[in-house]
């Protein structure tokens, strides 16, 4: 085992994705990983965290799916979660412009916290598509072999699973469309939330309360996105 091989707590996370972590682009993904660290270079999020997305919403859980690109790479930011900081730090711009589409959306007081991992345990894997960055260096890990991991994550839990809603905002996460099943999920799409793009049509997209109804309409209880209970 590698320092960057961290367990699943999930065993059908475990299970599903066992064969990539023997593939040879995933050991030399690991093998960057190793040499980037002893060069010193400093790695987000830290390698507890690299796979919280998975650890915090078990595959046989999720209901909504979120797709980012890279990690935060700004100190204390990164915490595994796509568009999710911790307590206490301050909201990146795109997390703010998707607390103002839920607060627009669904009503009710806008929300402040910018750790996720309240949506998290309710079924939202909150996943980037590459799962590391080094410090200051946006996308600085991106073909490093993250990509094939994370294709086969949304592949498997298509696969597995019905009744997903599938959040893709920006023409990163759309490129993923191919390896959803439409048919039996439910797939949004939307400019991405950042302040570059989110005025061409992510504010005012209504994801949220979508989610909710299909969710609803399939059996499932909806999302606290306030993070307080939703009325039923």
């Amino acid at each position: 085992m590698t320092d960057f091989d961290i367990p699943f707590s999930d065993r059908a996370w475990r299970d599903a994705l066992k064969s990539e972590f023997e593939r040879p682009d995933y050991q030399r993904m690991v093998s960057f990983l190793r040499s980037e660290t002893e060069r010193g270079a400093i790695i987000y999020p830290s390698k507890d965290l690299i796979f919280n997305a998975f650890n915090l919403t078990p595959l046989s859980k999720v209901k909504v799916v979120i797709l980012g690109q890279d990690p935060y790479h700004g100190p204390g930011q990164a915490m595994g979660l796509s568009f999710s900081v911790p307590a206490g730090v301050k909201l990146p711009p795109s997390l703010k412009n998707i607390f103002a589409e839920i607060h627009n959306d669904l009503g009710g007081e806008l929300r402040t916290l910018g750790a996720l991992d309240d949506w998290a345990g309710q079924g939202v894997l909150l996943l980037n598509t590459v799962l590391t960055v080094e410090r200051g260096l946006a996308a600085s890990h991106a073909k490093k072999g993250w990509e094939a991991f994370t294709d086969d994550a949304i592949r498997q839990l298509s696969e597995q699973r019905r009744g997903i809603v599938y959040m893709l905002w920006g023409s990163h996460a759309q490129k993923k469309i191919s390896l959803i099943n439409s048919r039996d999920n439910r797939v949004l799409t939307a400019p991405h939330p950042s302040p570059l793009s989110a005025y061409r049509g992510f504010l005012g997209c209504k994801h949220f309360s979508k989610a909710n109804q299909y969710l609803e309409e399939c059996g499932a209880a909806p999302i606290c996105w306030a993070g307080r209970p939703v009325a039923r």
